[in-house]
């Protein structure tokens, strides 16, 4: 029988669990759920007999890949993947999926509840400010940066958006003006809400060159990946521009001393939010074990991504 595991150090939700399982079930697979370990050690032991994975923020380093001589797919139930290493994987003739668009609706929510909670001073009882009127720069217009604008315009923000890789005409058909470069969108906006994976070219990218195009009370919301920000020369920014913001779900390497510098100006929830819904754990579950089936049986590549 056709083996799954699903190894979760941050379980789905229990409806997850049961719609992944009869997913499985109805197939004729075999689904194991492997949740809250401790160690990579634990992992690569559960791997050895697996024909197929689904991971969430799991790391799946060439050691897991390497254990697993059965493993035929590994499918990130989320839009990024960057906690797979690729290349091990390609090697080992794994294939990688992601489940674009599973997620997107509640990283989208959060990202505007974040903006709330920093214009109203973390409702702390001060006077805040508000979100109408607004300017709000999208960068990277993709599934979460599309749901961003379209929520925002809701509360009368201006939607501003820089993409290289979406056609100028489509974003323009969709009420967004559009930026020509990152600096300009920077420069433009209020607020900004990054959208951009972590890779070798966009990692360190948020750095001093381009937040100093931002003006003083500019906000950056960062629901992407904590490697896409250069932590060293936020701090600088935050310095010379006094109130100057910066929240996240992922808490960067420096929190502590942002938090001690900064104190309201900065806020980073415990762990990382954007998929911690019932909703999205179901969506991208479901995604996950259909996407299993649909390449073993069919040999459907769809959402290859290695």
């Amino acid at each position: 029988m056709t083996k799954v595991l699903i190894a979760t150090v941050k379980p789905f939700a229990a409806a997850a669990v049961d719609q992944i399982k009869s997913v499985l079930d109805k197939a004729g697979y075999e689904s194991s759920f492997f949740e809250r370990y401790s160690s990579q050690d634990e992992l690569i032991k559960a791997v050895a007999d697996a024909d197929a994975m689904i991971v969430r923020s799991d790391k799946i380093t060439p050691e897991v890949i390497n254990a697993a001589k059965n493993l035929k797919i590994v499918v990130r139930a989320g839009a990024g993947f960057d906690n797979v290493n690729l290349e091990a994987a390609t090697t080992n003739n794994v294939v990688v999926m992601n489940t674009p668009g599973q997620n997107s609706n509640a990283v989208a929510e959060l990202a505007i509840g974040m903006m709330i909670y920093q214009a109203r001073n973390h409702f702390n009882g001060t006077s805040g400010t508000e979100l109408k009127g607004k300017k709000l720069g999208i960068h990277a217009y993709g599934n979460v940066g599309r749901l961003v604008a379209n929520i925002a315009k809701g509360f009368g923000m201006e939607i501003f958006a820089f993409d290289p890789f979406i056609p100028k005409e489509k974003m323009e058909a969709e009420g967004v003006t559009v930026c020509d470069t990152a600096e300009e969108l920077y420069a433009a906006s209020d607020y900004i809400s990054l959208h951009i994976p972590a890779n070798d070219k966009t990692k360190k990218s948020i750095n001093y060159n381009l937040l100093s195009n931002m003006k003083d009370g500019g906000v950056v919301i960062n629901t992407a990946r904590k490697e896409v920000i250069d932590e060293i020369d936020l701090v600088t920014i935050m310095e010379e521009k006094t109130n100057f913001k910066y929240v996240s779900d992922i808490a960067p390497d420096n929190k502590d001393l942002l938090k001690d510098k900064f104190g309201i100006r900065v806020f980073f929830s415990p762990k990382k939010m954007g998929a911690q819904t019932a909703e999205a754990n179901i969506n991208a579950g479901i995604a996950s074990a259909n996407q299993i089936i649909a390449f073993l049986e069919k040999g459907d590549t769809t959402f290859k991504v290695n």
